[in-house]
C-alpha cells in the first residue's frame, strides 16, 4: 500500500470517528429521538452494515468476538449517547477520548510497565485536565453528562484492550457488533416500557449515519490502514479526533469555544501525547 493511500484512509477513519461525536450530538440536540433509541438503530445499523460487507468479500471467515467485549461496546455507545444529551460535540470527544487513553495507560501501568518521570508527568497533566474540565464553574460541561461520557470512555478503553489479543479485527468487530444489538434492544424495550422512547426520521437518519458510516466503516477503514502505522503513530494520530470533533462543532453546530476547553484540551492531549511518545523505562 502506498504512503498516499495510508494517508488518504488515515484521515477518512479520523473524520468518520470525529463524525460520530456530530451525528449524535445533531440527533439528540435538533431531532426528537430518544438516547437508547440512537444507541439501538446506531447498533443495529452498524452490526447489519458490517455483516454485510463482509459477506459480500465471500472470504469464507467466521466472525469471531465475544459477548464480554460485545457487553463493553454497548456500554460505551449507551454512556455516549445518554452523554451528548447534553455535551457539546468538542466537550464531549474530549472527554471520551481522555479516558480512553487514561484508561489503557492505567492498564499499562496495572501490568507493570515501567514509566519515566516525563511519562508520569505527562499522564498527571491529563489527568488535571480532564478533573479541570469538569470542576464546577460558568463554562463548566453538566456534570453528570461528563461522568457518563467518562464511562464510556472506560468502556472503550476496555474494549480496544480486549481487542489486541490478535485475529482479524473486522471479524471481531462484526461479531462484537452483532452481539450488541440485542442489548441494545432490550435497552429500546425498556425505554419503551417506560414510556421515554421516541423516534422520528431525522433522528433515525443520524443514527444510522453513526452506526453505518461513521462507525461500521470507519472502522474498517482505520484497520485496512493500521497495520502500515506503528502503534505509537497510531495512538498519536489519534489525539487529531477531539480537535476536528471541535472544530466541526463551532462550525456546523455554532457551538461556543471558551478558555477552559481551550486550556483543557492542551492539557489532556499534550499530556496524553507526552506519555505515548515517550518510551517506556527500561527495567
Amino acid at each position: 500500500m502506498t504512503s498516499g493511500r495510508i494517508l488518504a484512509l488515515t484521515c477518512l477513519a479520523m473524520l468518520a470517528f470525529a463524525a460520530n461525536s456530530i451525528f449524535c450530538r445533531v440527533a439528540l440536540r435538533d431531532t426528537d429521538i430518544d438516547p437508547a433509541s440512537f444507541t439501538a438503530i446506531r447498533l443495529c445499523s452498524g452490526a447489519l452494515t458490517l455483516w454485510l460487507i463482509l459477506a459480500l468479500r465471500n472470504q469464507g471467515q467466521k466472525l469471531t468476538g465475544n459477548w464480554p467485549s460485545a457487553l463493553a461496546l454497548f456500554c460505551y455507545a449507551a454512556l455516549f449517547s445518554y452523554a451528548y444529551t447534553s455535551l457539546a460535540a468538542g466537550t464531549g470527544a474530549l472527554l471520551l477520548f481522555g479516558a480512553v487513553q487514561v484508561t489503557m495507560i492505567g492498564y499499562a501501568l496495572v501490568q507493570g510497565e515501567p514509566f519515566t518521570p516525563l511519562r508520569w508527568l505527562g499522564l498527571a497533566v491529563a489527568l488535571a485536565g480532564l478533573i479541570g474540565l469538569m470542576l464546577p464553574g460558568l463554562s463548566a460541561p453538566p456534570l453528570l453528562a461528563s461522568l457518563l461520557m467518562a464511562g464510556a470512555g472506560v468502556a472503550w478503553g476496555v474494549y480496544s484492550l480486549r481487542g489486541r489479543s490478535g485475529g482479524s479485527p473486522s471479524l471481531a468487530t462484526a461479531g462484537n457488533f452483532i452481539r450488541s444489538a440485542p442489548l441494545a434492544l432490550l435497552l429500546g424495550a425498556v425505554a419503551w416500557l417506560a414510556g421515554t422512547l421516541e423516534i422520528d426520521p431525522a433522528g433515525a437518519f443520524w443514527a444510522i449515519a453513526s452506526g453505518a458510516l461513521a462507525s461500521a466503516i470507519g472502522y474498517l477503514i482505520w484497520y485496512a490502514a493500521l497495520p502500515h502505522i506503528s502503534a505509537t503513530n497510531a495512538a498519536t494520530i489519534q489525539l487529531s479526533v477531539p480537535v476536528i470533533a471541535a472544530v466541526a462543532g463551532i462550525i456546523l453546530l455554532g457551538e461556543a469555544l471558551t478558555l477552559r476547553l481551550v486550556l483543557t484540551s492542551i492539557a489532556i492531549l499534550g499530556g496524553i501525547a507526552l506519555v505515548i511518545r515517550q518510551k517506556p523505562a527500561s527495567t
